[in-house]
């Protein structure tokens, strides 16, 4: 038997309570017979006014994020998408796949998360060396999200860093702010464009210079919810939010794909399968949470 209305796929879908972005977005990105089902992870939302400041606000994001996981694996999804993206950039490569895997222990089923998204995105338009970014973080933030793609392989030649207030900030940033910030980013040493931050709303303004500047503009939403029906081999054209929902569908999948009859909550293992790993225990052990917050140390440390 399967889900009357999530007939290919049940999503999970992980975000910070104060974030108003990623569920109007996600739903426009959305296929036919694939249901988006939120699960909130608590925070505050209060004022930042330093380094500090923020990553205690991404500490607390990531210490409530199992709890938000654990809430939504009772409606037995597929899959899960990671709606919230600074920690899943800290600590570099290693860092994020540590995350990454720390969810999928708990969950039982695979993730997409926003840095990995992102890299493979750019892998997927080929040829991009030089990236430029914007995010809403604070400058502490930026460096770490400089560090995941360095150790991607792209260079970094420009990043803005936003620095919002408060996390309901992000959501209020206009568009002209952020063509302001694409025009500035641009340039004939940059391959593309990336906007991390998933309460920054840009999947539209992303599509629509892609268009004016023929380079890849990467929304982190668009890329994250792309990775995500990718792995489980769904790739129905999505035309008018960029490149990767209209050309790119299935990119990876067709790389050593798994049969057509291959059960779903497997196909995580078959694709991307080195940022996949998971471990054989079912809940999340004290230790791991432990790991999360350790990381978000280091980061203010360094």
């Amino acid at each position: 038997m399967v889900d009357v209305q999530g007939y290919r796929a049940c999503l999970g879908v992980i975000a910070p309570s104060t974030n108003t972005t990623v569920q109007p977005d996600m739903e426009r990105m959305r296929p036919a017979g694939v249901t988006n089902h939120f699960s909130r992870i608590f925070v505050e939302d209060p004022v930042a006014l330093s380094n500090e400041d923020f990553i205690a606000g991404t500490t607390a994001i990531a210490e409530n994020t199992m709890d938000a996981v654990r809430s939504a694996m009772t409606l037995r999804p597929e899959y899960l998408v990671l709606g919230m993206s600074a920690i899943t950039f800290y600590g570099g490569v290693e860092g994020g796949k540590k995350f990454k895997a720390e969810v999928e222990e708990l969950a039982g089923v695979g993730a997409s998360t926003g840095s990995e998204s992102v890299a493979a995105a750019l892998n997927a338009y080929g040829n991009v060396k030089t990236v430029s970014f914007v995010a809403p973080y604070y400058r502490v933030a930026n460096a770490e999200v400089r560090r995941f793609l360095e150790e991607s392989g792209f260079s970094v030649v420009r990043d803005v860093a936003l620095q919002c207030k408060r996390w309901t900030d992000i959501a209020k940033v206009t568009p002209q702010r952020l063509r302001e910030v694409i025009d500035h980013l641009n340039g004939s040493d940059v391959d593309a464009i990336v906007q991390v931050g998933t309460n920054l709303s840009m999947v539209s303004l992303a599509a629509e210079y892609e268009l004016k500047l023929d380079k890849p503009v990467i929304a982190i939403n668009t890329a994250t919810y792309w990775h995500a029906l990718c792995t489980l081999g769904i790739t129905d054209r999505i035309e008018g939010l960029g490149r990767l929902l209209s050309e790119f569908r299935g990119y990876g999948c067709a790389r050593g794909s798994p049969s057509a009859d291959a059960h779903p909550q497997r196909l995580w293992r078959l694709t991307f399968t080195e940022a996949g790993r998971r471990c054989a225990s079912s809940s999340i052990t004290r230790s791991a949470r432990a790991g999360i917050s350790s990381r978000m140390c280091r980061v203010i440390r360094s």
